[in-house]
């Protein structure tokens, strides 16, 4: 640890340097999980979807590179550690997805496109980010706490490579690259995916984002004075931990998730430059606005239900090859699905 960098400054920039690279694939290389579901359901087209299963896979042989190196306990994380529900997992999945429908992007794309001048977009973060610390730490906590304890199921295995490992015998950390080795593949078994040279360079960019990010703070949990989580990149309760930071300077003071948020931001608005897209851009229609103000409060609840959103669940804990994050990341699937649905045939939310 440099002398002259504190812990909390350190995991700071460390957030912030895979944020730079998260918001940059945004801007540049157009990586989004509601695009991809559109792409994918309405105009077949599956190259976005591939790239984020090429961000999972690419962040899954790093981190599981990492576990086998001894650099990473999986055990540390919050994916590992917090009790599993599997019915607030469906549950949470489905309420970020159709609000992610509802609000046009998740809490990710939704800083990008604030990065980009997106004004609409800085209402979604907001919205997002204190109805995400309602359900956390505010009024709803005991209500969800006390619901989570009525539907926990214990296990002793996390995630799927221990699962395999108690019946096999093997290792965690060999299983856990032989499963990432094979969702690449999948993902990269398309020609009209490696054709798109800058959807898979910005898809195993993302991946290497998740990655530097465990790798990062567990070195930070391994080195500083203090205990200090270990985790990658997520936007659901950093968007409240920068809120209470931008307006105490203390709240939960500086951090990894607060480091991460400022990377996206500006690695979005540096995208925005290059691309010659960014423009302040308003929301003229008030039905518009509330559609937004409901999906930001769907995902914000969502989101600590299913204890992430897409990226969270859909590639950090994906990473972990985590029991939860295939059926957060299907309930997402579905819930987008539905919203989109129904946006098309004409609901009003008037």
């Amino acid at each position: 640890m440099p002398d002259f960098l504190s812990n909390a400054m350190t995991l700071t920039l460390i957030g912030l340097a895979g944020g730079l690279i998260l918001g940059l694939a945004a801007r540049l290389g157009r990586f989004c999980t509601l695009g991809a579901i559109e792409d994918y359901l309405y105009q077949g087209n599956d190259v976005r979807l591939r790239m984020w299963g090429l961000a999972i896979g690419v962040a899954g042989l790093g981190t599981f590179t990492l576990v086998s190196f001894g650099a990473l306990d999986p055990g540390q994380s919050i994916y590992h550690l917090a009790p599993w529900s599997p019915l607030f997992a469906i549950l949470g999945g489905l309420m970020f997805g159709y609000g992610m429908s509802l609000a046009g992007n998740c809490g990710f794309g939704a800083l990008a496109r604030f990065g980009g001048g997106d004004l609409r977009s800085f209402v979604i973060v907001l919205v997002m980010g204190i109805s995400a610390y309602v359900m956390l730490s505010g009024p709803l906590a005991q209500l969800r706490l006390a619901g989570l304890a009525l539907t926990e199921i214990s296990t002793q295995a996390h995630s799927y490579p221990q699962i395999l490992s108690g019946l096999t015998g093997l290792p965690v950390a060999p299983l856990g690259l032989l499963i990432s080795a094979a969702i690449t593949g999948f993902a990269l078994w398309s020609r009209d995916f490696l054709r798109d040279r800058k959807a898979v360079i910005w898809g195993a960019l993302v991946g290497l984002a998740i990655v530097s990010g465990w790798a990062g703070t567990q070195w930070v949990a391994n080195t500083g004075f203090s205990v200090y989580p270990v985790n990658s990149h997520t936007f659901t309760s950093p968007l409240g931990e920068t809120l209470l930071f931008l307006m105490t300077s203390s709240g939960g003071g500086l951090s990894f998730g607060v480091g991460s948020v400022f990377g996206v931001l500006i690695g979005a608005f540096i995208g925005s430059l290059i691309k010659g897209h960014f423009r302040w851009e308003a929301c003229e229609d008030p039905r518009e606005l509330k559609r937004q103000f409901l999906g930001a409060t769907f995902m914000g609840f969502g989101a600590i239900l299913a204890m992430g959103c897409t990226i969270g669940q859909g590639i950090s804990a994906f990473s972990l090859l985590t029991i939860n994050a295939p059926i957060v990341f299907a309930a997402i699937f579905a819930g987008a699905a539905l919203g989109l649905r129904q946006l098309i045939a004409g609901l009003s939310f008037s």
